[in-house]
């Protein structure tokens, strides 16, 4: 799992990802809605959910709670 913030400001997003203790991996160019991975998926709102299989196409996108916890599954199974 890879979280994409949308932030501006570096301090802020560091320490938000520690109070809210987001333990996978983040990545952000600091650009709000200018970043890049944003809009090669065309993200339009947040917060966004998209998984990708091992060749990078999404197989699914803005999936929450019990329907992306069973896509999980379903996919981690095969």
């Amino acid at each position: 799992m890879v979280g994409v913030s949308l932030d501006k400001d570096a301090k802020a997003w560091k320490e938000a990802i520690v109070k809210d203790k987001l333990t996978w991996n983040h990545v952000s160019n600091l650009k709000f809605w200018d970043e890049p991975i944003a809009k090669q998926y065309k993200v339009e709102s947040i917060p966004a959910t998209f998984i990708l299989d091992a060749s990078g196409n999404v197989v699914a996108k803005d999936l929450r709670g019990e329907e992306l916890r069973a896509k999980i599954i379903e996919l981690l199974a095969k």
